[in-house]
């Protein structure tokens, strides 16, 4: 059995929005409160990241995260990188370095905006990391969790295909606005679909709440949770009432369990 925790569930600027008056973001509920959209997931007390956005120093500090074996990288935007330098402590603490797991694409991206990590005789202090490619055609293990396979799944992020991914009988679909048929396949079997609706107004490169509950509605898992939600989605508390059965929306510090880690393709 893993859990599976989501670290954040807000978009690129996370809520409270700066500057901002609106319901949401003056709320003091606490669910009403969004980090920038990563998760994490648990086996055998070991901790698989997915994604390093600007509050993951935050997330870790607020999940006492203690290690971490790997990093999976969904896409190369701000929200879902930045944060990477932060993982120097786990550097220092443990004299390791830190797995990461991207396409080719995105680990382009990290070497330029990592430069300085990257270089042949990076400064000392400088976060350290173990590059490996992922596509959305094989499936993977992390070589510390041998029971855990992971599936990505290529999904459109507009224009730009990103990767979801698979964990058993579980599905982490962020930032995403269509699938192509043959990675839909995939999803087949979920129980748990965590999946991300924007707002309720059409997006060029997200699904909205409607298109999302669609697109649950296709797949037909047991449950899902709802993720990368801005301001303009609505409040927590009023949102849930209008949501069908079995939909719930995510929130920071959310704890989920799955019972079936070892899935093969």
């Amino acid at each position: 059995m893993f859990q599976f925790t989501l670290l954040g569930t807000g978009t690129s600027q996370g809520i409270p929005v700066i500057g901002c008056a609106c319901a949401v973001c003056t709320s003091r509920e606490r669910a009403d409160k969004r980090l920038r959209s990563a998760a994490m997931l648990t086996l055998n007390g070991k901790n698989i990241i997915i994604d390093s956005g600007p509050d993951f120093r935050q997330q870790m500090l607020r999940e006492k995260v203690q290690d971490i074996e790997a990093i999976l990288f969904t896409h190369e935007h701000n929200d879902h990188t930045i944060g990477l330098d932060d993982v120097r402590p786990f550097n220092f603490k443990y004299e390791k370095n830190i797995a990461l797991y991207a396409t080719t694409s995105v680990q382009g991206d990290l070497k330029r905006r990592f430069a300085y990590a990257f270089e042949a005789n990076p400064y000392p202090g400088a976060p350290r990391f173990d590059l490996h490619s992922i596509d959305k055609n094989t499936p993977f293990c992390i070589p510390t969790l041998p029971d855990l396979n992971v599936i990505p799944i290529e999904i459109h992020h507009g224009k730009l295909p990103i990767l979801g991914f698979r964990f058993g009988d579980l599905a982490y679909l962020t930032d995403f606005k269509t699938i192509e048929n043959d990675e839909f396949q995939k999803l087949i079997g979920i129980k748990t679909l965590i999946i991300s609706a924007l707002h309720h107004e059409e997006h060029h490169s997200h699904q909205n709440l409607a298109q999302a509950l669609a697109f649950i509605e296709q797949v037909q898992p047991e449950r899902s949770y709802l993720i990368h939600m801005s301001h303009r989605f609505g409040k927590h508390r009023v949102m849930q009432r209008k949501l069908p059965k079995k939909v719930f929306l995510g929130y920071d510090g959310l704890v989920l369990e799955s019972l079936k880690p070892k899935i093969f393709a």
